[in-house]
């Protein structure tokens, strides 16, 4: 018989809502209707992360009749984050969820709360750069859901070929290029400041560069034995952003500017430059399709012209919690995901904006142009490096207050530095690291 897709919207305790996409068999809709299995699935309430979502469940419903997928939404950053800490611990998780990987991961206590996956065969399909990112101890937990994206410069081609600027690799090239831009009338840099996150991309789209002038900083920071404010290339990051900010590089709108505000300034022309991740570019795809390839990326620069390197992100993980009463049916989705199906239903949803991290998985030959800028970077491992938060547990909750300070001149870029140093003490303590007690 055949099937039909259903949809329906309710609220949850605390102001959640469950975005319902139910593939219901044939006599109704009731949750285990002739013998069909419901299981949950819990995403990010972006309009990419539902579309992408939605997508693959639709797929995985027509491989699998007998299991049906209900999506639920929740909301981003801290809010978000305590929504998962708090139904992981009343044991309410849905049957798979998404979260981040590398040191938020550790945060909510995978040999606690999730149910490894070390020993599944579809594991084998997942790239081995991505494993670290979702282990803890000795197990394995997650699959990625999503490509690997990047912290980068996002900017206007169109504005660098009329004002005749080559991609910068150093900083004092970017600076350069920067104020030729502001004598032609363009805000150099874009910055969003209502959408407080979005200012750390100076600092954390920096770290490549802190790597390649000390390659064991990572390991160091977490063993307490460097800190930003005193490490002469970690502290850069936030100097840079006190210098383009002194300088008056920045959009004069800065402190009021939301991040999808910032997406149409650079597309519009507006402004030339925008640090920020590269998931950017799925925000745009679906609000500027016909603009995308306007746009290129490259890294943040540093000192080095030959160690112009990309600081990469990976993408969030799907997870099963171990108080699902529906294992084989989550290992069922969870594998679906991590294959070249999955991939390719996340690419019709809302195309790639970086390379997936399932090895059968192909990007299309359309992808924009800023993806392609991307790629060879993390074709050649020596050209990136992964963001501290991948290589490190240590990360400060205040970093984005900061750098809105350094930023707007309330506070110097030695003194952030310093402020975040003393901002992730508590949470170093509190994972009970070597060195920090």
């Amino acid at each position: 018989m055949a099937a039909t897709n259903k949809r329906r919207w309710a609220a949850m305790a605390g102001g959640v809502t469950i975005l319902a996409l139910a593939l219901a068999g044939c006599g109704g809709g009731s949750p285990n209707d002739g013998g069909t299995k419901t299981i949950t699935w819990l995403v990010g309430n972006t309009e990419n992360s539902v579309a992408s979502a939605d997508k693959v469940a639709e797929e995985f419903m027509a491989a699998n009749p007998g299991i049906k997928v209900e999506i639920e939404t929740r909301p981003g950053g801290a809010e978000g984050d305590n929504i998962i800490k708090t139904r992981l611990s009343t044991g309410d998780m849905a049957d798979v969820f998404n979260y981040n990987t590398g040191s938020l991961l550790q945060q909510i206590g995978p040999a606690q709360n999730l149910l490894p996956i070390t020993s599944e065969s579809y594991l084998g399909g997942v790239s081995d750069s991505f494993k670290p990112v979702v282990t803890a101890g000795s197990d394995i937990y997650g699959v990625p859901f999503g490509t690997g994206m990047a912290g980068g410069v996002l900017y206007n081609k169109k504005i660098y070929e009329k004002l005749g600027l080559s991609v910068p690799k150093t900083w004092d090239e970017f600076m350069d290029n920067s104020r030729k831009i502001k004598d032609a009338g363009i805000a150099p840099i874009i910055q969003s400041y209502q959408t407080t996150w979005t200012s750390q991309l100076f600092v954390l789209g920096d770290f490549a560069n802190v790597m390649a002038a000390q390659p064991t900083f990572a390991a160091d920071y977490t063993a307490n034995k460097v800190k930003y404010a005193t490490d002469p290339a970690a502290v850069k990051g936030f100097e840079h952003l006190e210098e383009a900010g002194k300088a008056g590089l920045f959009n004069e709108d800065f402190a009021s500017t939301t991040f999808e505000q910032a997406q149409a300034k650079l597309i519009d022309g507006e402004g030339a430059q925008y640090p920020i991740l590269t998931f950017a570019l799925a925000n745009m795809k679906l609000t500027y399709p016909d603009k995308l390839n306007e746009l290129g990326l490259f890294p943040l620069p540093g000192d080095d012209a030959s160690k112009n390197k990309l600081t990469v992100w990976m993408p969030d993980a799907s997870y099963i919690p171990k108080s699902t009463k529906n294992v084989e049916e989550a290992k069922k989705l969870q594998a679906f995901i991590a294959s070249k199906a999955g991939c390719d239903a996340q690419t019709s949803a809302v195309g790639a904006q970086g390379p997936y991290l399932v090895k059968e998985c192909v990007l299309p030959e359309d992808v924009a142009d800023a993806v392609k800028d991307m790629l060879p970077y993390f074709e050649d491992e020596s050209k990136n490096s992964p963001a501290l938060e991948f290589l490190s547990p240590v990360k400060g909750p205040a970093l984005e207050q900061i750098t809105v300070e350094v930023g707007s001149g309330i506070r110097s870029g030695k003194d952030g530095a310093a402020l975040y140093d003393e901002d992730v003490k508590k949470q170093a303590k509190q994972l009970n690291l070597p060195g920090w007690n």
